[in-house]
């Protein structure tokens, strides 16, 4: 239920239902580590989802989560996510050949042939898409139109989805709501413009949501009643070492160029939040926002960058571990502040320096 705060059976003895909205990052096969954080939110019966955006991965496991909700409740979400990123695993259901070329474009060439790794980073660097994948060809659009109904989505969908875009032509992020949403906005969120040609939808094309927003936090403080989101970050925001190699360096780059829609939308956030207690903004015209946060603290610091496109399956199920463990126990300490007051610090997420008063 949408915005629900009846009582309910609940764990624990508690009986009050908590609505949250959800914004879930990007970052490849890493994404799993979000499916897990899901797993367990679906497990806690107190824990209402009022909506959900997402970018790239995010996006995905947004709208897998939606439709598997849609069709049979909490249950239906649990199901549908598992198929989702099995589908994806090297144990999925794909044809040999449809395997080889997701391994290609998912997994990368030097996972699936080594003896070209060299060939194959200089080529993604120096080489577009529309001349090494003439084609576009995309196994992974196939299998969400499988395991996805759009036009159910589309029609009934009971959370309300916010999935973040990047027009190629302005630069700015787009949204697209759940009324909208084809496997063309998913695959246009999760668009690398150096590995696919960027997703046209009505004549303007678009590259991966992260760029502009990973997650976009906007839209749910704009278009939901609720006032308490919950991050799941799977991208480090801060890394201990300095990146040496070719590779290294690039995969920090990106790793910074898709947190910084993030920390602009949380300094933006604090913002409002210090001018509403000085008093200088009115909460009857701004809404102050409860921030928590799963993961993002240094949890999946020890994972390479590379990691990414490791579609291994015990790989992505220790991720999942991870991602529902973090989530039990964000949940048994801080359930009782949702509704309350919010949970992430963002002076630390910021790196901003504490007042020593």
């Amino acid at each position: 239920m949408i915005g629900a705060s009846e009582d309910a059976p609940a764990p624990g003895g508690a009986a009050a239902r908590k609505t949250i909205n959800l914004a879930l990052q990007g970052g490849g096969s890493h994404g799993a580590y979000t499916w897990g954080a899901l797993d367990a939110l679906i497990d806690d019966e107190r824990i209402e989802i009022g909506a959900i955006s997402g970018a790239s991965a995010g996006a995905m496991n947004a709208v897998v989560y939606a439709d598997g909700f849609r069709e049979n409740g909490r249950e239906g979400a649990r199901r549908k996510l598992r198929d989702f990123w099995l589908s994806v695993s090297e144990e999925g259901v794909l044809s040999p050949v449809q395997r080889q070329v997701f391994d290609l474009w998912f997994k990368g060439w030097s996972n699936a042939f080594p003896q070209v790794a060299d060939w194959w980073s200089a080529l993604s660097q120096f080489a577009s898409p529309y001349d090494f994948n003439p084609l576009n060809t995309s196994p992974l659009r196939d299998h969400l139109v499988k395991i996805v109904d759009f036009d159910g989505l589309r029609a009934g969908g009971k959370i309300p989805l916010f999935i973040a875009a990047t027009n190629v032509h302005t630069g700015r992020g787009e949204i697209f709501k759940s009324d909208v949403l084809t496997a063309d906005h998913l695959m246009a969120s999760a668009c690398l413009p150096r590995l696919f040609q960027a997703v046209e939808i009505e004549g303007v094309p678009y590259w991966d949501g992260g760029f502009a927003g990973n997650p976009p936090l906007w839209p749910l403080y704009y278009a939901t009643s609720c006032n308490d989101t919950v991050i799941v970050q799977i991208n480090p925001i801060e890394r201990a070492a300095t990146p040496h190699t070719a590779q290294a360096i690039a995969d920090r780059v990106n790793e910074i160029t898709f947190n910084a829609g993030l920390l602009a939308e949380l300094r933006a956030t604090d913002f409002v939040a210090r001018l509403i207690d000085s008093g200088a903004l009115h909460e009857n015209g701004y809404r102050r926002q409860r921030l928590h946060r799963i993961g993002g603290d240094g949890e999946l610091e020890g994972f390479a960058a590379s990691t990414k496109t490791d579609v291994n399956w015990a790989f992505l199920n220790a991720l999942r571990a991870l991602g529902r463990d973090a989530a039990k126990r964000w949940l048994a300490a801080n359930f009782d502040a949702i509704g309350v007051r919010g949970t992430l610090d963002v002076d630390r997420a910021l790196a901003k320096p504490r007042s020593k008063s």
